[in-house]
């Protein structure tokens, strides 16, 4: 789905008029239209601002162009479990229960990490443990450790 799409879509779900929209933004309702049908994008700033006000990311609004994992435990992100920066917008890099509020919640090492994710990983303990062993080092978080 393209942003154009994907901002009527979410626009609709609050059965908000562009109108309404154009002012919660501080733009003419004119410049939400030429979003919705694709003839201009807004820039960076707007992005953040509609993405704190639908509550989704920018990776979402952009019509979900990658997939996400968190970069500290590995888990596929969706926008209900993204962590929190310490402004309140969401993190596109952690999930909620790695990084909340700007800071990460656990201060463990990688080994730990995998210690903690193995019980909520499905299918054989060798195989998962494997796995998080060979994907942990190369996500953010563990990169340089």
């Amino acid at each position: 789905m393209k942003f154009a799409e994907t901002l009527v879509s979410l626009r609709s779900r609050r059965q908000m008029t562009q109108q309404e929209l154009a002012e919660k933004m501080f733009v003419t309702r004119q410049a939400v239209s030429r979003w919705e049908t694709g003839e201009t994008m807004p820039g960076a700033d707007v992005l953040l601002q509609l993405s704190r006000l639908f509550g989704v990311s920018v990776n979402t609004l952009l019509g979900s162009p990658r997939k996400l994992i968190c970069q500290c435990c590995g888990m596929p992100l969706e926008d209900d479990i993204l962590g929190k920066n310490s402004d309140g917008t969401l993190n596109e890099d952690y999930c909620k229960w790695c990084y909340d509020e700007g800071a990460f919640l656990t201060d463990c090492t990688m080994e730990e990490m995998i210690e903690l994710c193995l019980p909520h990983m499905q299918g054989d303990e060798q195989a998962a443990r494997a796995y998080l062993q060979s994907v942990l080092p190369t996500l953010k978080r563990w990169k340089n450790k």
